[in-house]
């Protein structure tokens, strides 16, 4: 038995023995993660400092929208580099130049004298953005095993979340200081976690998936020992790996010559947009939705724009909106936190759905309360309070469950030869919305009041519901080289049953 593992409450192996966690694993896990809190501070941060901004630069709500926007076009563009880097480097290096390209964003934004200069340091921040979420969730799913996949996959979200609080309590503190100090502060401050992170990981292992695709398996075969519970469990993990990227799983050498070089990466775009395998366009599409209705729930409305709808709402001075806010970090935190218990033991898909519904009741409450706020010609308290408990509820259901599981399903049910590739087109789906929400929020709001921009998105939450309750399947307990026959199976006849299972109906009474 390997000597990394401790035993976890509630899951078994196939012999009926307690299923381990792997310490070794969970710290691998958690260092790619960090890349994920220094995101999420740049998002929680730029909440409060537009206050700042647009009372020192002069700028209108159109440049707000734009500044607070354009980290997520840049996104996408990196993320769509990212999947072919990551490819070629392999998955920790593509980590370390995540690190870099964010490092001098944050000092282009921390110095910024003028709009442009800000705006810019927004853009290098936001390729390095897309390529941490698109590469923080791969290392992860590729390192952990599938009875902790869910919990280790989720860790990059959960990390967001812990971000954007410190950028909320960022704001209320460098929000004291002089107003040319106190914003730069507040951006700048993250060079320091990306220029330690930079070279913390290079200490990190390789993906062992990554390094079979590569031939390299001697090195895989060690790091499966390292991030294993036992010599049987890695030597299982192994063979599996090996027949998946096309290997004989008998095959004992250190090194192999690999079996498909990549051809600029054509082959991988053919077999994913062009010519796609029925599992693998039922993949695709289950990966672009779930990435598409992450933001179009209008999330980023409320994590980028909280002070707006308390503002709205009723509560007057910049610290009790600022304070106000931080109850969004805390609640989105604490929610994540206890998603990443649950994903393993209560599943994918049965959280999703739980999450939801919860967020389409939220949504409803939000968009009526607001409503009845902005119209009331004096401060209606229930009113106010009801706003309150709506954003934080919607908070809640959001983080428990839609938030984790986009990354934790999208990184794990791809091909290995496809992963980075696929990831890296729900990533960019990804940043589109948040984008296309952060920058119209301002404008949307003003054209169909607040109240009825909470109303459309939860309009939009009731379809989400129903793609995935129709299109995800269960993938709890599930190796990675299993997804492609989950799919498969389901595209040959199957239907996701109400349970959260996939019952198989064969064709022919076969």
């Amino acid at each position: 038995m390997g000597l990394h593992g401790v035993p976890m409450e509630g899951d078994d192996d196939d012999h009926g023995e307690p299923q381990k966690f792997n310490k070794y694993a969970c710290g691998c896990c958690i260092v790619a993660s960090v890349i994920s809190i220094i995101f999420g501070y740049d998002t929680g941060v730029m909440s409060g400092a537009m206050i700042f901004i647009k009372e020192e630069l002069k700028i209108d709500d159109v440049k707000v929208e734009v500044l607070a926007g354009i980290l997520n076009i840049c996104a996408l563009v990196g993320s769509l580099m990212a999947g072919r880097t990551s490819d070629y480097i392999g998955r920790r290096y593509t980590i370390t130049l995540a690190s870099v390209i964010f490092l001098m964003g944050a000092v282009l934004m921390g110095w910024a004298p003028n709009y442009a200069v800000l705006l810019g340091g927004r853009c290098v921040a936001g390729i390095g953005v897309g390529f941490a979420l698109m590469i923080a969730p791969v290392y992860s799913a590729e390192i952990a095993s599938s009875k902790s996949r869910g919990f280790l996959t989720s860790l990059p979200e959960l990390c967001i979340s812990i971000g954007i609080l410190l950028g909320y309590v960022s704001n209320f503190f460098f929000g004291k200081l002089t107003l040319k100090l106190g914003w730069r502060l507040m951006f700048g401050i993250a060079a320091i976690p990306s220029f330690v992170l930079a070279f913390g990981i290079v200490k990190m292992p390789e993906s062992p998936r990554w390094l079979v695709w590569q031939g390299r398996l001697g090195e895989a075969k060690k790091i499966l020992q390292l991030v294993s519970n036992s010599e049987e469990e890695a030597e299982k993990r192994f063979r599996e790996i090996k027949k998946a990227a096309g290997y004989d799983e008998n095959c004992e050498a250190d090194f192999v010559e690999p079996l498909k070089k990549s051809n600029g990466g054509q082959g991988v775009w053919k077999e994913l947009l062009l010519r796609p395998s029925p599992a693998v366009r039922w993949i695709l599409i289950a990966a672009i939705g779930i990435h598409f209705f992450e933001h179009a729930v209008g999330v980023e409305a409320v994590v980028l724009y909280g002070p707006r709808i308390f503002k709205k709402a009723g509560i007057k001075g910049k610290d009790k909106l600022l304070l106000a806010t931080i109850g969004i970090g805390v609640t989105k935190t604490i929610f994540i936190l206890v998603a990443t218990f649950l994903l393993d033991k209560v599943g994918r898909r049965k959280l999703l759905l739980i999450s939801t519904s919860g967020v389409i009741v939220a949504l409803t409450t939000l968009g009526f309360s607001l409503t009845m706020a902005e119209n009331a010609e004096h401060q209606i308290l229930w009113a106010l309070v009801l706003s309150i408990v709506a954003t934080y509820t919607f908070l809640a259901f959001f983080s428990i469950g839609i938030a984790p599981i986009t990354w934790v399903y999208s990184s794990e049910i791809f091909p290995l030869k496809l992963r980075a590739q696929g990831m890296a087109i729900g990533v960019a789906v990804n940043r589109l919305m948040n984008a296309t929400i952060s920058m119209t929020f301002l404008s949307l709001y003003k054209a169909i009041t607040i109240g009825g921009a909470f109303f459309m998105f939860a309009g939009i939450s009731v379809v989400a519901w129903w793609f995935f309750y129709f299109l995800l399947p269960e993938t709890k307990g599930k190796s990675l080289e299993e997804m492609e026959t989950l799919f498969t199976r389901g595209s040959g006849g199957g239907r996701i049953k109400n349970n959260g299972g996939v019952e198989i109906q064969q064709r022919n009474g076969v």
